[in-house]
């Protein structure tokens, strides 16, 4: 059975036998080539050697633009990468740089606010503050530091919060003012990742 073609098909078919014969007169076989390099005085036993370098000399040039893509990969995906993490530690620094202290006291175990704390008592001081604009799902890192009144730091707490579920958030630092504490005004403040964002001054007594 005689295969149809279309027209369209046949002008394909034309295409193609033309670039084969075009492909096929512009090619040289050994004999020629022979010919050619005695026309040019040129000893024709080193052909086989030429051919050699010339397809090393061909797959060398292959594989440097194979490694050059590779290069510019590797290159591409560290640059996407490190973007990536600029990109992020942005965000988290402006997430962070919007925390501040919405209000924040000295208390005792009870939560009441005071100002004057006795040292006889040899009780546990809380420092009370409430964040705003707190990070939802994510942990702060804070910490506090309880001044004498000489401007010595005696005391310093650090730790992470929970997970952040409300941007208003409850959070407390605490210090155990014995009978050999200096009386005279101390001072307390809490630092996120090191950046002051509240500080309170009370009395020791």
């Amino acid at each position: 059975m005689n295969q149809r073609i279309t027209q369209e098909q046949l002008n394909q078919i034309i295409a193609e036998v033309q670039g084969l014969q075009l492909r096929q007169e512009a090619e040289f076989d050994q004999q020629q080539i022979q010919q050619i390099l005695q026309e040019l005085n040129l000893p024709p036993e080193l052909l086989d050697e030429a051919l050699i370098q010339l397809r090393r000399r061909q797959a060398l040039e292959v594989q440097q633009r194979r490694n050059k893509l590779i290069a510019f990969g590797v290159v591409g995906a560290i640059m996407i990468t490190v973007g990536s993490l600029v990109f992020f530690n942005q965000q988290q620094a402006s997430l962070l740089a919007n925390v501040s202290a919405q209000q924040d006291k000295i208390t005792l175990a009870d939560e009441v606010d005071i100002k004057t704390v006795s040292r006889q008592a040899n009780g546990e001081v809380f420092y009370r503050v409430t964040l705003k604009d707190a990070p939802i799902g994510k942990k702060l890192s804070l910490s506090c530091n309880w001044i004498d009144p000489s401007g010595k730091i005696v005391k310093q707490n650090a730790y992470d919060t929970k997970d952040i579920t409300t941007s208003i958030w409850n959070t407390h630092c605490k210090y155990t003012i014995n009978s050999t504490a200096p009386v005279g005004n101390w001072q307390v403040e809490m630092l996120l990742d090191g950046r002051k964002i509240s500080e309170e001054i009370f009395v020791v007594q």
